[in-house]
């Protein structure tokens, strides 16, 4: 890898723009019924987000996959449960609404009532561990490899990797450019993938860069049953385990 550079907020900056920009132009068809871009309508507080805690010190980038409907659809932060964004980060800025807004998955940004556990989990715990986000932050951080909510008419949600060749062929190539805009710009030792599908594209996405080591840890979702038995304990023994930390 190259030399850190000082302040790389503005080149993850200008990769969240150019992932905005390329994913806005792929069609995705049924069952795909919605798609939600939350680097638009969402845009200032996930720039804000990024220019106050992408730091030259970082050390281990977290990937998590997509957004989820009460997380970053409504924040615009990767996991961002709205009280861990609002009140341990202090981000709190205007949301907007996508072109199309699914009647049952309204965004309502901030004064979303709803809860993200996945992002509950995963935040809470580095709160907990670390007290402070400038703690946490200035040597980690966190982005999602894609950007869009899918969902069905009925309102369910589709995961990236259950999209058609066809479709996810493009996607992951816009997904994979701006993974590795964002580890040329901090220059990690690590990359973790919050779950197996991250890890899998963090590996293929940055294999031109020989220096990472990569990572893996349990995803917080509570659909999954080990995540839901002490996943803050679980996730503590897989960083040790890898020598993460």
């Amino acid at each position: 890898m190259v030399k850190k550079l000082d302040n790389p907020s503005q080149s993850v900056v200008a990769a969240a723009t150019a992932l905005a920009d390329a994913v806005d132009k792929l069609p995705f068809a049924e069952p795909v019924h919605t798609v939600y871009n939350p680097l638009r309508y969402a845009w200032e507080p996930h720039r804000t987000y990024c220019e106050r805690f992408a730091m030259a010190s970082c050390e281990v980038l977290l990937l998590g996959m997509n957004p989820g409907p009460f997380g970053m659809a409504q924040t615009g932060v990767p996991f961002g449960e709205i009280n861990a964004v609002k009140d341990w980060m202090g981000i709190h800025c205007e949301v907007g609404q996508p072109p199309r807004v699914h009647p049952k998955r309204p965004v309502e940004g901030f004064d979303c009532t709803r809860s993200e556990v996945s992002g509950r989990r995963l935040w809470g715990y580095f709160a907990s561990r670390f007290g402070s986000p400038e703690a946490f932050f200035k040597q980690h951080f966190v982005v999602n490899y894609c950007p869009l909510v899918f969902m069905t008419e009925s309102g369910r949600n589709i995961t990236p990797d259950q999209l058609p060749a066809a479709e996810s062929k493009a996607l992951f190539a816009a997904c994979d450019a701006h993974l590795l805009a964002v580890a040329e710009a901090l220059q990690p030792r690590w990359v973790v993938g919050v779950g197996g599908f991250a890890e899998v594209r963090a590996r293929s996405a940055l294999a031109s860069l020989p220096a990472l080591v990569f990572g893996k840890v349990l995803h917080p979702s509570p659909a999954s049953p080990a995540a839901n038995r002490d996943w803050a304990g679980t996730v503590e023994k897989q960083l040790l385990q890898q020598g993460i930390w």
